[in-house]
C-alpha cells in the first residue's frame, strides 16, 4: 500500500480547480511506478520519497509543475532544462505532461537511481557575490532580532529578493513601506515571495 500523507490531500483540495486533476494524475503515476513511495510536504509542496527524494509537484495560480530531484540523470538535457521549478514547463492540463508510459518510465528511473545510491555529480560552485545591503535595511534588522535571524538564515537569492524589492522603489514613501513590510515578513520567517508558494 502506498504511504499517503493527509497533508497532500489537503494541498490538492485547496489548489485551483484546474490543478486538482493534474496533481491527482501525477500522484497516481508516482504510486503506480513505485508502490513503496512515501508522500510528504517539503518546502510547502508535495514530495515523493523512496530511499531519498524522487520527485515533487506543486500548484500555482495559473499552472502546475512537476520535477525530479535527480533531473539531470533521469531526463535528457533538453527535457531537464525546463523553466521554473519543474522540468515539464508550465503544466495547465494533463495533456501538457508526457504520455503515461513515458512518465512512469521516468519515475522508475528515478527509483532505480535512488535504490542504487547513484548521486548527481557535483558541479563547481561559483563564487558567491557579496550582496550590497542598503543601510536602511541594515538599521531596521538591527532593531528586530527575529527579522535579523531570518534574514541571516536565508540563501543569497532570498536575501537579494528583499534587497532588490526595497531598492527598486522609486519614491521614498514606497521604500519606507516596503522596508516595514520586509521587516514584518522576515520576523515571521517569510521569504519575499511567500504568498506564491501554495498559489
Amino acid at each position: 500500500m502506498p504511504k499517503r500523507d493527509a497533508r497532500v490531500d489537503a494541498y490538492i483540495a485547496k489548489s485551483q480547480e484546474f490543478a486538482r486533476p493534474i496533481l491527482n494524475h501525477l500522484r497516481k503515476m508516482v504510486h503506480e511506478a513505485c508502490p513503496e513511495a512515501e508522500e510528504t510536504l517539503k518546502w510547502s509542496f508535495p514530495n515523493f520519497l523512496h530511499k531519498g527524494i524522487l520527485c515533487s509537484m506543486a500548484a500555482f495560480k495559473n499552472h502546475c509543475s512537476f520535477g525530479f530531484w535527480k533531473r539531470t540523470l533521469v531526463l535528457d538535457k533538453k527535457t531537464s532544462a525546463g523553466k521554473g521549478m519543474g522540468q515539464f514547463g508550465r503544466i495547465t492540463s494533463i495533456s501538457d505532461l508526457p504520455p503515461e508510459k513515458v512518465l512512469i518510465g521516468y519515475i522508475k528511473e528515478a527509483v532505480r537511481l535512488n535504490e542504487e545510491g547513484i548521486k548527481v555529480p557535483k558541479t563547481k560552485r561559483r563564487r558567491q557575490k557579496v550582496l550590497a545591503i542598503p543601510d536602511s535595511l541594515k538599521e531596521a534588522l538591527k532593531k528586530n532580532k527575529k527579522a535579523s535571524a531570518s534574514f541571516e538564515e536565508f540563501s543569497y537569492t532570498h536575501k537579494k529578493e528583499y534587497v532588490d524589492w526595497i531598492n527598486e522603489a522609486k519614491r521614498e514613501e514606497t521604500r519606507d513601506q516596503r522596508l516595514a513590510t520586509a521587516i514584518k515578513w522576515l520576523a515571521e520567517g517569510k521569504s519575499r515571495h511567500w504568498k506564491y508558494v501554495n498559489c
